[in-house]
């Protein structure tokens, strides 16, 4: 590769991707000297791309679906999150030349929430929906601002006690049905489901966001989701989705690389007037 120190993201389906554009509006706000690009890599070919990149001098990766927990099986450490996780969407190479694997989902949720939009986490009820590993990369850090209890509610009720019980010894993290939501009440809903890339919506009873309480969904689209526009039929005080949280998740990674924290208001703005326009 050139001198010129060399990022990707790996993914399959990949052409969408606004890594690419973000890191580059990054590079440019903090003058450093890199080059990032997105790569087509399916699951299969993974392991032999990863070997590839790096051989060639390649100092960091980003990984997205389906990739992610292929890229926790690579790496030779992990931080605390990602292990968690278990799934990673950035790798790093680090001066011993070992790969380094962390997850910056959890945390770009956080600093979304909390820096951009005013929404506190602590002493808060917050239930996510969905027990897959969207789910798994965001309950860490969640649970480190303290939150008063997670409540995670999926279809397979099974799989939802399972992954409150790995989380268990952090914090208060219980497992439930959707439809023994019923009666209760939660200060934040977090959409981690795939429903919303098919504009569909859980089966969420009315009634189980408190008042004043907020909603999120984490993936993002140039129009609401369907998690979006229940949210504003229930009155959220804020109904948002995923594209700061995509933004933030990116700057945990570069800082990681580069060792340099970008401003990203000026990003998201940007992307946002985008998708408005």
């Amino acid at each position: 590769m050139s001198e010129i120190d060399q990022y990707a993201v790996f993914g399959s389906p990949i052409k969408h991707s606004k890594s690419p554009r973000i890191h580059q509006l990054f590079a440019e706000q903090t003058q450093q000297v890199m080059q990032y690009t997105a790569l087509l890599v399916p699951a299969d070919k993974f392991d032999l791309e990863l070997k590839g990149f790096f051989a060639k001098g390649g100092r960091g990766l980003n990984c997205t679906v389906p990739l992610k927990e292929l890229a926790w099986e690579s790496a030779e450490i992990r931080t605390e999150r990602a292990e968690l996780a278990k799934a990673v969407n950035t790798l790093l190479v680090q001066k011993d030349g070992r790969i380094l694997g962390d997850n910056t989902d959890g945390i770009g949720l956080v600093t979304d929430l909390q820096d951009n939009h005013g929404i506190e986490l602590k002493q808060k009820r917050v239930l996510i929906l969905g027990a897959g590993g969207a789910s798994r990369g965001i309950i860490l850090p969640i649970l480190e601002e303290s939150p008063a209890s997670i409540t995670i509610a999926n279809r397979t009720v099974e799989k939802a006690l399972t992954l409150a019980d790995e989380f268990s010894h952090k914090g208060s993290v219980v497992g439930s049905s959707y439809a023994d939501l019923a009666g209760q009440n939660f200060d934040l809903i977090l959409n981690a489901t795939s429903a919303s890339l098919s504009d569909e919506l859980p089966p969420l009873a009315s009634g189980i966001l408190a008042e004043q309480g907020s909603c999120y969904d984490l993936a993002y689209a140039n129009k609401p989701t369907a998690f979006v526009r229940w949210a504003r039929e229930q009155q959220a005080s804020k109904s948002l989705d995923g594209l700061g949280m995509l933004v933030e998740q990116a700057a945990e990674a570069f800082y990681l690389w580069r060792n340099v924290r970008p401003d990203t208001a000026p990003v998201i703005q940007m992307l946002e007037a985008e998708r408005n326009s």
